[in-house]
């Protein structure tokens, strides 16, 4: 039981599938030049290409990667596309209106049905399947967030196709847990392998004519060319596309911060286990804690489970060895079998993590400049895979000038502010993450919702 993880193990979960068939890019060699270059051959970045060819084959567009096609949180995420925005629908009203946060959360959710179009049309073999989400509530405070949390999306104008609250009885037919009292249910969101999303993009993207470069690291974005070890690329366009690494650069180290999520899978469990711990439907699930969980069941039958507790790394820090951290691992096998005892004996085969970019606001953004041709996309807060969606297709529709509602929605041509400076970052976002840690434990304790969790929400703005 609690396998440890041996020290060559894949990059993830996704990583190890026999079924994958990888994208496989060279480097740049030399200097070149294209109508568009983008920084990252993430969701993001390949999203923007798809779009811009898919409308305008004539372009010359060019993707430099780092390292490898969905090397970062577009190959080893949870496997969710939900429409999950980061901000709070009043956070989004304040700095707009009513009718544009709801404009924009009406977008995200049929962006969920729009992808999944996309990769049926597209043949992208990624285990797709929209089963919803259903978060449940495991204690009394839960419970009130869950009844809270639907009464709220109801008093925005969303019904039951968005959001709706279940019974015990229901929430336990979904995911039959420990300790369910109730929860809720969205049927907008789906399940994915997320590496074979991203490789499978990449193979529709280089077939409209984009080229990919892999290995190519960017040392600078300077206005309409990238400098790269292994050449120059001038453009017209430029486009950012880097998520948590943004801190990496310069010029934007405070823009993002790099915070790192854990993930563990079990060995594939037996049709009983499958059949007592239930999710037959594709349901991911979670539950109402502070300190995000989150986890679906594989498409061959493994439960694969991730959570928020890493520490944030003092100067927004970005390095391999913070992909495992043995006691975050721990913990979250933990959860995972005092949520599910029917796991019994089975093992844990995978343990692995990435990070994800924050901004300071929590509010994503897209944005782009004509005069300069710079534009970005980014800072997602670990719900980007719908919003990379949304953001490559914004970002192409920004740059060819179409007649797109898109380029109204009111998280574009918005700017979040700079994260403070060290030490006083380091010390203010791990005191929110053990903030959250204590109010889960409080909340489990009393069954009441504590009143330190509601305050640092308050002061992040939701």
């Amino acid at each position: 039981m609690n396998t440890l993880v041996a020290s060559n193990q894949p990059l993830s979960l996704w990583h190890d599938d026999p079924s994958l068939t990888l994208f496989t890019a060279t480097p740049l060699k030399g200097d070149i030049s294209a109508d568009v270059a983008i920084v990252g051959a993430g969701y993001t970045g390949l999203w923007t290409a798809y779009f811009l060819l898919k409308q305008n084959p004539s372009l010359t567009v060019v993707i430099c990667e780092a390292e490898e096609v969905g090397f970062g949180a577009s190959g080893r995420n949870g496997g969710w596309c939900s429409a999950l925005f980061p901000a709070s629908m009043k956070k989004i009203a304040s700095l707009s209106s009513r009718d544009e946060a709801i404009r924009l959360q009406r977008a995200m959710n049929a962006s969920v049905a729009e992808m999944g179009a996309i990769i049926a049309a597209e043949k992208i073999d990624c285990d797709w399947k929209q089963g919803g989400y259903v978060s449940l509530a495991r204690n009394a405070a839960q419970l009130v967030r869950s009844r809270n949390e639907v009464s709220g999306w109801n008093s925005w104008g969303f019904g039951d196709d968005h959001m709706q609250l279940l019974s015990q009885k229901e929430a336990s037919e979904r995911a039959n847990a420990t300790h369910v009292l109730g929860g809720t249910f969205t049927p907008n969101c789906a399940a994915m392998q997320p590496s074979k999303l991203a490789s499978g993009l990449a193979h529709v993207v280089q077939g409209l004519g984009a080229k990919i470069y892999a290995h190519t690291r960017v040392t600078r974005i300077a206005e309409r060319r990238l400098e790269t070890e292994r050449g120059t690329v001038r453009a017209d366009v430029i486009i950012r596309a880097t998520e948590g690494f943004t801190a990496e650069f310069r010029e934007s180290h405070r823009a993002i911060i790099p915070m790192y999520s854990l993930m563990v899978a079990t060995e594939p469990l037996s049709e009983a286990q499958l059949a007592e711990i239930g999710l037959g439907e594709g349901e991911t699930f979670s539950d109402k804690r502070h300190l995000r969980i989150y986890g679906q069941r594989t498409s061959d039958g493994r439960l694969a489970f991730g959570g928020r507790g890493a520490p944030y790394h003092y100067g927004s820090k970005v390095s391999p060895s913070f992909d495992r951290d043995e006691g975050v691992h721990h913990m979250l096998r933990g959860i995972l079998r005092e949520l599910f005892p029917a796991l019994g004996d089975k093992e844990f085969t995978h343990a692995w993590g990435g990070n994800l970019g924050i901004p300071r606001d929590w509010y994503p953004s897209v944005t782009f400049d004509r005069a300069t041709g710079f534009g970005q996309a980014g800072g997602y807060v670990g719900d980007g895979v719908s919003t990379a969606y949304m953001a490559g297709k914004t970002l192409a529709a920004e740059i060819l000038e179409t007649d797109s509602d898109v380029r109204t929605l009111p998280w574009v041509g918005r700017h979040s502010p700079n994260w403070e400076i060290e030490p006083l970052r380091w010390l203010g976002v791990n005191a929110v993450t053990k903030a959250f840690a204590q109010s889960d434990r409080d909340e489990a304790r009393t069954g009441r919702p504590a009143g330190i969790a509601s305050a640092v929400w308050r002061l992040i703005g939701h």
